[in-house]
């Protein structure tokens, strides 16, 4: 199977790091046209140096996915420069933690805003070009705890579950214009955000065994690879993708139900490491 995007113009929102840059790489490797945009303007830069290796063209410009005016512009200088849009990867957003004890509603309006209304605001800016070429591809980068809620993590949940939502709303409504709308649900991807998790446990714990607690509930027994995910992104953009509208996918290693355990395991995990460290600490 050969996968042909070079005539492709693609935006791919959140791109100077993790599985944005990946994806990006794998558009511009293919010899597409790629724009991204994220907030960091040296780690954009810098992304942007990386692709013009492989890519047609690249545009890269700093914007905040809450700015419905800065996105509108973003999206029209690509369609402008290019003469169109033809994919859009909604891969911008962030994870938020919090129970009904610690959030405020002012908190998970904040992420709404982000996440939920950041996708929205794309998907509204590019539609236009797209009717008027009659395709389209929008693929959402969503979480697994969208379509399989957790007992923690309020904000994350239930956003990530409206984005789907709207994911699904927008695969059915929009199929008559040749648009398609797709969902991938990410499980453990190995992108900094592990680092982060790990440096919370606290000291006297390895890396390996702080690995070994992640993973118990993942049935493939690893964490998947920004690349795992930027290549079903590819086929979802491309002609053989052309009978799939609608569909959510997780990337996720197997991983289902097992995802609720893992707030407890996380849990128990950290009250083992405390009580170790306080037993080594004692007279």
């Amino acid at each position: 199977m050969h996968i042909d995007l070079r005539s492709k113009r693609v935006i791919v929102t959140g791109a100077s790091r993790g599985i944005g840059l990946a994806i990006a790489r794998a558009f511009a490797a293919e010899g597409a046209r790629v724009a991204i945009c994220a907030r960091g303007a040296d780690a954009l830069q810098g992304a942007a140096h990386e692709l013009a290796s492989g890519a047609q063209a690249v545009i890269a410009r700093e914007v905040d996915v809450t700015d419905t005016a800065g996105v509108q512009a973003f999206v029209a200088e690509v369609a402008d420069a290019w003469g169109g849009v033809d994919v859009l990867v909604n891969n911008a957003g962030q994870g938020r933690g919090g129970s009904l004890d610690t959030l405020t509603p002012e908190q998970i309006l904040e992420h709404a805003n982000i996440l939920q209304m950041g996708h929205f605001r794309f998907v509204q800016a590019v539609v236009p070009h797209m009717r008027r070429q009659r395709w389209g591809r929008i693929v959402e980068i969503n979480a697994l705890a969208g379509a399989i809620p957790t007992p923690d993590g309020i904000p994350s949940v239930i956003n990530r579950a409206a984005c789907l939502a709207l994911s699904k709303s927008l695969g059915m409504s929009l199929a008559k214009d040749n648009i398609l709308v797709n969902s991938l649900n990410m499980g453990w991807i190995d992108t900094g955000q592990w680092d982060r998790h790990y440096r919370e446990v606290g000291p006297g714990v390895s890396r390996e065994e702080f690995n070994e607690m992640v993973l118990k509930v993942v049935p493939l027994g690893r964490f998947g690879k920004p690349e795992e995910v930027a290549g079903m992104v590819l086929f979802l953009a491309s002609d053989y993708a052309s009978f799939i509208s609608a569909a959510s996918i997780d990337i996720a290693g197997g991983l289902q139900g097992q995802i609720a355990y893992y707030p407890t395991l996380k849990r128990d995990f950290t009250e083992m490491v405390r009580a170790r460290n306080s037993a080594h600490d004692a007279p």
